[in-house]
């Protein structure tokens, strides 16, 4: 039960201090909009052409990819820390290389359908 009411009091606490730091923010925050405030800034010259253009759908493969990856090194890093700490090592991993493996099959589909190819 002690547990339970510090957590409480921990997520009633982080609650308080995330309003209270977004309700400061906001009432002492200068606002005077003006029109030059308004346009688009490129390292200080004038934007040329329209703001909206299209991205080629590979950035965005690139980017989904470097995620799946970035995510699967923060679930390595703290396995290859704890690995040699526990009675059941092999069950970890044992599991760890299935994770590894499908990993490694997306990568080689990715590989298989050209989505690493730049074009």
């Amino acid at each position: 039960m002690l547990q339970q009411i510090i957590l409480a009091v921990f997520l009633i606490f982080g609650i308080a201090f995330t309003l209270l730091a977004l309700s400061l923010s906001w009432l002492l925050s200068p606002t005077k909009p003006t029109e030059g405030k308004g346009i688009t800034f490129e390292c200080g010259m004038d934007p040329l052409g329209l703001p909206w253009i299209r991205y080629r759908s590979g950035f965005f493969v690139y980017a989904i990819l470097y995620v799946i990856f970035d995510i699967e090194t923060a679930f390595l890093y703290p396995w290859a820390v704890a690995y040699g700490k526990t009675t059941t090592s092999w069950f970890f991993f044992v599991e760890m290389l299935i994770f590894v493996a499908i990993l490694l099959g997306g990568l080689l589909y990715a590989w298989k359908e050209k989505a690493l190819s730049w074009h």
